[in-house]
This record gives C-alpha cells, sequence and structure tokens, in this order.
C-alpha cells in the first residue's frame, strides 16, 4: 500500500508541476490541497490519513495541539530552512521527523524594491487612474537618489537591497543586534543606532529573523522616530513590527506610507486596514514566491521524501 502524501496551501496548483515527483510514485500517492484551511479540527480530519505532510513555509502553522491530532504523521517537510510556525519540540515528541528544503534566487529583496519604488511613484494609483480614465498624472513622485535608506538587518537579503540602494545612489545605512560598524564596511554601508537609522531614513526596511529578541522589536517608540514623510517596508515577519502600532500610525499620517508583503494573520481578513488604507502598498506574502524558488522547493521535498523512505539523512531545520 503507498504511503499518502499532503501537500497543502499550493494556491496556484504548481507544485506537481516544479518536481519530478515520479521518482517516488511507486511507493508515495501525493494528494494536493489548493485552499487554505484555517480551522485546526477540521485540517486534522483532513490528514488523518497521511503519513507525510508537506508546507509551504507559515502558510499552516503546525502547533502541538495539531501534532496530537495527526498520530500517523511521520515526515514534516517545510519548504525553506526555518519555520517559526512549527513546534519542533512537539514533533519531537510525536516522533515526527520535520525536514526543510533550500531556496534559491532574491525574491524578497526584489520585491522589496517593487514595494520602494511603487510607494515612491503612487505606481497603483496612477495605473488605476490610466486603466479607468481618470485624471491623467494625479501625483507627484518622490526621488530615491540621495534618500537615505535605512536596513534593520544586513544578513543575505538586507545585503541585496544595499547593493540596488547604492546603485540608485542613496545613502545606506543599517542596524541590527548583532551588526558592527566593521560588517557594515565591508558591505560598503553606513553603521547607525537604531535611534539615528529610524529619526534619519527616508525608507526604513526590515529583514530580520523572526525570534524572541525581534518580536516587536519595532514599536509604538521606535515608529515615533520615522518622519513623516518616511516610509516602512517589511518583507521580513509581521511580528517584528507592533501591528496595532503600525495600523495607527498609518490612520493618523504620522508616516507617509508603508510596503507590506507579511502580517499576522494570512490570508488578510476581507476587511483588514491594510486591504483599503490608501497610504499603505500590499502584497499577499510573494516575496519568496518565483519559479527559480518552487522549483528548489519542491525538488528538494522530492529528495526528502525520496531520503525518509530509503533511511538516509534529511536536510533538518536551523
Amino acid at each position: 500500500m503507498k504511503l499518502r502524501c499532503a501537500v497543502l496551501d499550493d494556491y496556484q496548483n504548481v507544485a506537481l508541476s516544479f518536481a519530478d515527483w515520479s521518482r517516488i510514485e511507486e511507493r508515495v500517492e501525493v494528494v494536493v490541497f489548493r485552499e487554505h484551511i484555517d480551522n485546526e479540527r477540521e485540517l486534522a480530519e483532513r490528514l488523518q490519513d497521511f503519513p507525510i505532510v508537506v508546507i509551504m513555509r507559515e502558510r499552516t502553522p503546525f502547533p502541538a495541539s495539531l501534532f496530537a491530532r495527526l498520530p500517523k504523521l511521520k515526515l514534516l517537510i517545510t519548504t525553506g530552512m526555518r519555520n517559526a510556525s512549527v513546534d519542533l519540540a512537539a514533533a519531537a515528541e510525536h516522533g515526527v521527523v520535520v525536514s526543510g528544503t533550500g531556496g534559491a534566487g532574491a525574491g524578497t529583496a526584489e520585491l522589496t524594491w517593487a514595494l520602494i519604488l511603487g510607494l515612491a511613484r503612487s505606481v497603483v494609483a496612477e495605473n488605476q487612474s490610466l486603466r479607468l480614465g481618470g485624471k491623467w498624472q494625479s501625483t507627484i513622485g518622490v526621488d530615491l537618489f540621495g534618500k537615505r535608506l535605512g536596513l534593520v538587518g544586513l544578513g543575505r537579503i538586507g545585503s541585496q537591497v544595499a547593493k540596488v540602494g547604492q546603485a540608485f545612489g542613496m545613502q545606506v545605512s543599517a542596524w541590527s543586534q548583532n551588526l558592527t560598524a566593521e560588517k557594515a564596511r565591508q558591505i560598503g554601508v553606513e553603521y547607525a543606532s537604531k535611534e539615528e537609522l529610524l529619526s534619519g531614513s527616508d525608507y526604513v526596511s526590515i529583514h530580520l529573523v523572526l525570534s524572541d529578541r525581534t518580536r516587536g522589536l519595532i514599536g509604538p517608540m521606535e515608529l515615533s522616530l520615522l518622519k513623516p514623510a518616511a516610509y516602512l517596508i517589511n518583507t521580513s515577519r509581521a511580528p517584528i513590527v507592533d501591528q496595532e502600532a503600525l495600523i495607527d500610525a498609518l490612520q493618523q499620517g504620522r508616516i507617509a506610507g508603508a510596503g507590506l508583503d507579511v502580517y499576522d494573520i494570512e490570508p488578510l481578513p476581507s476587511r483588514h486596514p491594510y486591504r483599503y488604507l490608501p497610504n499603505v502598498l500590499a502584497t499577499p506574502h510573494i516575496g519568496y514566491v518565483t519559479e527559480d524558488a518552487y522549483r528548489v522547493f519542491f525538488e528538494h521535498t522530492v529528495e526528502n521524501i525520496k531520503s525518509f523512505l530509503e533511511g538516509a539523512p534529511l536536510r533538518t531545520l536551523y
């Protein structure tokens, strides 16, 4: 009898086309779930007969309570090598092997610049006006050249964003809890304190891993340091920013706007302020949603399943 494998949250219905699943088809039956299931009881019922489950990033959390509802689960694969929404201790307690995959490309860094440019030049508003036969030219763009880009985090993605900012002729500075002035200089970036970065930047872009140290790092006090003309960009993880404080700052016009790709609730509720605030440019967590990344995600997923069946080592999460 074949083992059943569930692939969750395949929104675009592409999981089976980005890898050669025939390598495991003799031993595994793959079932794809396109629609997101946010009710844990319903999800557990759907997954009762699946020893293998594949999840896409943090689209479906796996807390201890869900592991307890799935006694047949033996292998959980998440795309990417980090997933804060999986309770690894609970997985170990229930004897579930958890593995991850590699990634590829610079999708998140590129989307960061799509958001920055979209905000600076009011691309959505001007496009909608043009399409609907509205006013010809209704906004005045904000230049990037000579402006200050402040990066909260200067790791792999932050460094990619920094290079593009430099190419635009921006003054680029960075801060994080572990960043040193020497490391910043190696990348050609100015080191700044958190307060200096927030108060002096025209664009603040967040590029940190979510952890206990970074959760709520940008709160009401930090947001109050931003210039009224400043924009906040977050393509990392929503809980790094106090969401209520950010919504309040946007509603009151205390900052110029925000470019967002990540949210504390996903999919974003239909009446959420981010869906209608005029100074928000929001995308549905698509920073990692690129062809190259998906190809690596699902090729490695097939390899992990094959290794599991053969008793070989798997890619483990950091």
